[in-house]
């Protein structure tokens, strides 16, 4: 093999220097040297390195020496030393301590030694009965908080009995129509003492509205529920593709949650800013990270024009990143994102309380890399990822099932991946000491490279006019798409190996999976023609027209250019009580605001 490697190298044209790249662009110590030119220098020459992926040695680069890289395509040198960091590195400024900034090693001080991260299931499906079973038999084994996965005509505003939602009512999550539904999804949990988080963006507002009503029911204080919804809305133009209305009037709904959130709902999260979508729609690590956490500067910047206090209001932001396959760029990408939002913060914003500057942020493991092939290798990609998003610091985690490339998560799928969470808790002893990592010269440099790339796009974000303007002009959506493209042609000629799928394959039988029918638009539906006739529909109407004169109102800009509008919030809290719907409320703010249409990208 080595013969065949040498020949190779020879007929690619390329100058053989296995050892140059130790020297390149950087200062090795003597030792170091010595090492290359006597140890590394034979052993290249009796064995030559070669990619994975690549077992001839064709994939050179420029030194004829085999090019590793990681899922990204992120050259990576074969050993970091102190001479891959700059030379003022210092502990005190690039590190620091546990819970104080700039927070690459934590926003707290004894990590999880004092307290675990939360172990947070996202699970929903079909009617909001059989969810609620699913939710008490999470909590019942262990989980700490529930994370509610919508079905899509509720993630897109639409009824179960709407036209639109035909074949889809209950197969993506479950069916939220009205109050009702949510009241049996959480009945018998106490909302006080369970974290709920929920992914919903545009009707965000509705379906928090449901939930703060149904706490309110149960006689809860808003001061003293807590949780997060998504409602991260910029994240869907750039990825995920679920929206309504046109980024301004979505940009406002979302400013309304903050606002409310600030003054009545303390301890919730008004906005979980997501960079899991955009790394599902194929974005490298490093645009995830980016893109991420510019969309959270406009969402700051939006809020301050709206006249909010950065520090009031920059206490419930958090966060949500996917956990991928490679292990140490997911965990240099965790470690960077806390460094910057402290610098943003700080910096940019001008934020004076420590809890304004701490990223807080939630992980869910890679649901695009696994596979229907040997679905059961997903479980050790899971436990990989969420080893990962331990290491790096989240403080909740969600881990995908090994059966969710096939179908929704079987009960006895969803019970291995909250024990796999548990696992890496009580038996891997990575919780026993904060940032086990940190001083590692490739995670340091890995976590310097990350920040360096982020702050470059920031830069050419900023000279659009910020993210709203580069998704109207589909910048985010082309990089994303070329990042897709270049990982699809690696899988394809090789170059990236997934086990199962383009190599290491088998003969194999479908698994059993959970089946969704189409019982659960029938009873929806069912449910829905009997709340209609009972509830008082003339109040519905005066309600919703309430609703739509305040969304229609102007905003109104004073001298200091702050804008301020009528907060919506109030009045589709009033709508949820008289048992509107999520689909009545929508509609009446597409009457107002009109629905998007994305510019296409070539």
């Amino acid at each position: 093999m080595a013969d065949q490697v040498k020949k190779n190298r020879e007929q690619s044209g390329v100058a053989e220097n296995p050892i140059a790249e130790v020297f390149e662009g950087r200062h090795p110590s003597e030792s170091e040297k010595r090492w290359a030119e006597g140890t590394l220098a034979k052993t290249l020459e009796k064995a030559p390195e070669r990619a994975i992926g690549d077992p001839t040695g064709v994939n050179l680069d420029e030194h004829g020496n085999a090019r590793f890289t990681t899922l990204s395509n992120v050259p990576i040198r074969r050993l970091y030393t102190q001479a891959d960091l700059p030379e003022d590195w210092n502990y005190d400024q690039y590190l620091g301590y546990p819970g104080q900034p700039p927070y690459t090693r934590g926003i707290h001080a004894t990590g999880y030694r004092g307290k675990l991260w939360t172990m947070r299931q996202f699970s929903g499906f079909a009617s909001p009965e059989e969810t609620n079973e699913r939710y008490k038999y999470l909590l019942a084994h262990g989980g700490g908080g529930l994370s509610v996965a919508f079905d899509l005509p509720t993630l897109m505003g639409y009824d179960s009995d709407h036209p639109a939602s035909e074949g889809e009512v209950g197969k993506c999550g479950v069916a939220i129509d009205s109050l009702e539904d949510m009241e049996i999804l959480f009945n018998g949990i106490d909302l006080e003492k369970t974290t709920v988080s929920m992914t919903i963006n545009s009707p965000a507002s509705v379906l928090w509205a449901m939930y703060l009503v149904v706490a309110e029911k149960q006689g809860a204080d808003w001061k003293k529920v807590s949780g997060t919804i998504q409602n991260d809305i910029l994240k869907e133009y750039i990825a995920q593709k679920e929206y309504i209305y046109p980024p301004a009037p979505s940009m406002r709904l979302v400013i309304d949650t903050f606002e409310f959130g600030s003054k009545f709902t303390p301890r919730f999260n008004t906005i979980s800013i997501s960079g899991y979508h955009i790394r599902e729609a194929g974005s490298t690590a490093l645009q995830e990270l980016a893109f991420t956490i510019y969309d959270g500067v406009e969402y700051v910047e939006w809020a301050r024009r709206r006249g909010l206090d950065v520090d009031e209001f920059g206490q419930r932001l958090s966060f949500f990143f996917n956990s991928h396959n490679d292990f140490f760029e997911e965990i240099a990408k965790f470690r960077a994102a806390r460094k910057i939002w402290y610098r943003l913060m700080k910096d940019r914003f001008g934020a004076k309380s420590q809890r304004t500057w701490l990223m807080r942020f939630h992980t869910q493991t890679a649901g695009v890399s696994l596979t229907a092939q040997q679905p059961m290798n997903n479980i050790a990609r899971v436990a990989i990822q969420a080893l990962a998003a331990v290491l790096g610091g989240t403080q909740s985690l969600h881990t995908d099932s090994h059966d969710e490339a096939l179908a929704l998560p079987t009960a006895d799928a969803a019970r291995i991946a909250l024990r796999t969470q548990q696992i890496i808790a009580y038996e891997s002893g990575v919780v026993n000491t904060v940032d086990p990592l940190a001083g590692s010269y490739f995670v340091e440099k890995f976590t310097l490279d990350m920040e360096k790339g982020a702050f470059d796009y920031f830069d050419k974000l900023d000279a659009m006019g910020g993210m709203v303007k580069a998704i109207e002009n589909g910048y985010p959506q082309k990089e994303i798409a070329e990042a897709s493209y270049q990982f699809q042609r690696a899988v394809e000629a090789h170059e990236k190996i997934t086990v199962g799928q383009n190599d290491f394959t088998i003969e194999e039988k479908q698994p059993e999976i959970l089946y969704i029918g189409e019982s659960v638009a029938q009873h929806q539906t069912k449910k829905l023609k009997t709340l209609r006739e009972r509830r008082d529909n003339e109040e519905v109407r005066r309600r919703l027209d309430a609703l739509k004169k305040a969304a229609a109102q102007e905003p109104v800009v004073s001298p200091d250019g702050r804008i301020s509008d009528a907060n919506t919030m109030p009045y589709i809290i009033d709508c949820v009580r008289a048992y509107v719907t999520v689909g009545e409320i929508c509609d009446a703010l597409r009457e107002v605001y009109g629905t998007y249409e994305e510019v296409s990208i070539t």
